[in-house]
């Protein structure tokens, strides 16, 4: 059998694509290789959002080229959105590389391994979905659903709409069906994916009822599927976080108490330059309607500092929208500029990078405080656990999540893919800390039955 290694970078997104990589390359006979010199076939889902990404990318690209050297049989391909953005140019710089494609092309690596072809062959057409391929899941009780692809917002700084094109939604029965399937196969939480998720359905044709689909409508569907407890989803944009969504929180049992809102700035003027389409009183307008209709739910959100331009000013009201909200916990970026994006081009009134570090740390310091006092109200309370197995730093405990995304580390004897209840003792601002609390045998045996009995509305 021929062995197949693959790296991935970036977003959730990307680790849906490479459970469908996987599940393709293993539908034509590969098998995973523990190591990439273990490997025939080396293969990297590449990230182009953050110049990081980039960098620890071509780091191991350079591996890559060496196990090549001494191997020439080796097949070397790279995928993703770094791949889509350089495009022809991948074969250019790195001759070595034997297939490239976009993250709307990943079916065509199958075309290319099967082919007699021993020529560079590069794919970087927008069509088709990943959520059509075979997947491997990393965890079988856990699965990632892509609802739609693709952008309309032009966010100044951001690269995606030209890596994975304009929006296209994906019909709501198809994904019903995918997410029936999922249940049939084992998977109790599923999260919805898509470049501005809350935007779903608006390309959709109008429904024989003349009504056009709708993400909260979506969510509605979607929980009503036997055998899924937890419902996620990432990411959305705070120009469609609409009270229909906001409500379906509080209305459907399975929607998890997390909504990431992402804010970039807290300066209207920085907004305005980043073409986020609201301003500060909008993101605020935003969170008062979240916190309106569920009080108790996690915010989490995304921030860049020293975008061009940003004064110390306009930093000082990132840091008010921040104490103000209270995340539960937020991404943090230093602004780097992205090829071909509209910010790339800025040259002028540039922020040098000791101001980006020295704000950096200010803001960490302040988003940790402010998540570490809104992890205390979890501390006395007893909270359903999914676990995922064993906790990171202790081989003694487990490790599972929340529905609020909180990570918690706890003693007891539950099963991966298992939800238990564990009484919280202790809190920090990334995690929570605590002890199972030991259901009867026939409570824990008819959570576990293929038909548990139906939930309870929030």
């Amino acid at each position: 059998m021929k062995r197949y290694h693959l790296t991935t970078f970036g977003c959730q997104m990307n680790e849906h694509d490479s459970e469908r990589m996987k599940g393709m390359l293993e539908s034509l006979g590969y098998v995973e290789a523990p190591e990439r010199d273990e490997a025939e076939l080396i293969l990297f889902n590449t990230c182009s959002i953050r110049e990081a990404a980039d960098s620890r990318f071509l780091t191991h690209l350079g591996e890559a080229r060496k196990l090549k050297r001494e191997r020439s049989e080796v097949v070397v391909g790279v995928g993703g959105c770094w791949a889509q953005s350089l495009k022809e140019e991948v074969f250019e710089r790195f001759p070595f590389v034997d297939v490239a494609f976009g993250p709307g092309q990943v079916h065509m690596l199958a075309e290319f391994l099967t082919s007699d072809s021993l020529s560079a062959q590069g794919y970087f057409e927008f069509e088709g979905f990943t959520g059509h391929l075979p997947s491997r899941r990393t965890r079988p009780f856990q699965g990632w659903l892509q609802i739609s692809v693709g952008c309309n917002c032009a966010c100044s700084y951001c690269i995606v709409p030209s890596t994975r094109g304009r929006e296209v939604s994906r019909p709501a029965g198809e994904l019903v069906e995918e997410v029936a399937a999922m249940a049939a196969d084992g998977v109790r939480e599923v999260t919805l994916l898509g470049q501005n998720v809350n935007s779903y359905g608006r390309d959709l044709p109008r429904g024989e009822d003349g009504q056009r689909a709708s993400f909260a409508g979506l969510l509605h569907k979607l929980d009503a599927v036997d055998g899924i407890e937890r419902i996620r989803y990432t990411s959305p944009h705070p120009k469609d976080m609409r009270e229909d969504v906001i409500r379906a929180h509080a209305e459907l049992a399975s929607v998890c108490e997390h909504i990431h809102l992402p804010l970039q700035s807290g300066s209207s003027r920085i907004l305005k330059a980043m073409r986020r389409t609201y301003d500060r009183s909008r993101y605020l307008d935003r969170v008062a309607m979240i916190r309106e209709h569920l009080p108790d739910v996690a915010i989490s959100t995304d921030i860049i500092v020293g975008f061009p331009g940003e004064s110390e000013e306009d930093f000082e009201q990132t840091l008010e929208v921040v104490e103000q909200v209270g995340y539960d916990s937020a991404f943090t970026f230093v602004f780097s500029p992205r090829r071909g994006t509209e910010a790339a081009t800025i040259t002028e009134d540039l922020v040098p990078h000791p101001v980006k570090s020295a704000r950096m740390e200010r803001l960490v310091e302040l988003v940790q405080r402010e998540a570490r006092a809104r992890s205390q109200r979890f501390v006395g309370r007893t909270l359903e656990v999914l676990v995922e197995g064993t906790s990171r730093n202790d081989p003694e405990r487990l490790r599972g999540r929340t529905s609020h995304n909180k990570v918690v580390n706890f003693t007891g004897l539950a099963a991966p893919g298992e939800l238990t209840d564990v009484r919280i003792d202790s809190a920090t601002s990334q995690t929570l800390a605590g002890e199972e609390l030991l259901r009867d045998r026939v409570t824990r045996a008819l959570r576990a039955s293929p038909n548990p009995p139906a939930r309870a509305a929030r």
